[in-house]
């Protein structure tokens, strides 16, 4: 778990208490796929989503549901999360997860499709458990159905070089934003927030959530292997064109297209000479600026909450998060 929750040590407290849950939940006899599950969820995840479902429900003293309770939600949210790193890893063959072997490369991709499918049962089991009776029962089914659009909108679009910052930005809303707006709005509505504050907290969660993966993707094109948790430039090399790259693509086709041409067949030498471009053909601060203007609307929806510890704490992560190297 990353370092920074403890400038948050009320977060740093349940955020242990959903690792732990996790790994009393996924205990399996098969030692494989138990072992691969705990490893992966020791190894340095941000554990974001459940950070923000846990500050979401500091903005109202109501106690209809438990402590225990919301760890529970807040643990399907890191389960599914989970189970969609494992399965894009196998379709990108990717070789890291977290800064360690990803568990398609280390057991293979027959454990590690078990192993996703294992943790979307854990995360219906925890979801019926906990939500029979509210509208989130419904909400998370909803939810898993976008997040998987998302995923096919990528894979649709892979080596397209036809496709938009639209066609990317309608990708992300999904595979990333939507999991971001259910944390928020789980948080503020088991936190026993009122109507609107839930439907800002879902607001607020989709532009952290394209923020967060316009970042990510901002990362790929300027950090060194080895300062993040994951190979750089895979998404280029897979066909998955991201805004940086998309954004310098406008205006310089005939400069990328000999290189997009490619293919699969796009070398590490090409990789590495398209990056070069796309710094150059200032495609990185493009993309930086559009993330800026998601962090801003997500700040500007968090100052009309009420003022609460829980707002400053979303108001500096929030900015954090804009600032990330990792």
């Amino acid at each position: 778990m990353v370092s920074y929750w403890r400038q948050y040590p009320d977060i740093e407290v349940k955020l242990q208490a959903v690792r732990e849950f996790i790994e009393q939940r996924v205990q399996i006899s098969n030692t494989d796929i138990e072992s691969a599950i705990i490893a992966m969820n020791a190894a340095g995840g941000k554990y974001l989503r459940p950070a923000f479902f846990f500050m979401f429900t500091g903005f109202t003293e109501h106690k209809q549901y438990s402590d225990d309770e919301r760890i529970a939600v807040a643990a399907s949210l890191e389960i599914l999360h989970m189970a969609t790193l494992i399965h894009d890893d196998i379709i990108d063959d990717s070789p890291l997860r977290r800064g360690q072997v990803s568990i398609q490369s280390h057991y293979g991709k027959d454990v590690a499709v078990y192993t996703g499918d294992f943790l979307f049962t854990v995360f219906f089991e925890l979801v019926i458990e906990t939500m029979q009776g509210s509208p989130y029962l419904a909400v998370n089914a909803q939810a898993m159905k976008r997040i998987l659009l998302g995923e096919l909108d990528q894979m649709y679009l892979r080596f397209n070089q036809a496709q938009t910052v639209d066609n990317y930005l309608q990708s992300c809303t999904g595979k990333t934003a939507e999991l971001f707006r259910l944390a928020c709005e789980e948080g503020a509505y088991f936190g026993g927030a009122d109507t609107a504050t839930v439907e800002r907290a879902g607001r607020i969660g989709i532009n952290i959530g394209l923020a967060f993966q316009i970042l990510d993707d901002i990362l790929d094109y300027t950090a060194q292997e080895g300062e993040v948790q994951k190979p750089v430039l895979e998404d280029l090399a897979t066909g998955v064109y991201t805004l940086p790259l998309l954004a310098a693509y406008e205006g310089h086709t005939q400069d990328f297209k000999p290189y997009l041409d490619k293919g699969l067949n796009i070398s590490h030498e090409d990789i590495r000479t398209v990056a070069r471009m796309v710094r150059d053909f200032q495609g990185v601060d493009k993309a930086r600026e559009l993330a800026q203007s998601f962090t801003q609307r997500a700040l500007d929806d968090i100052e009309q909450l009420p003022h609460t510890p829980a707002r400053k704490n979303l108001m500096k992560l929030t900015r954090q998060l804009l600032h990330r190297t990792r």
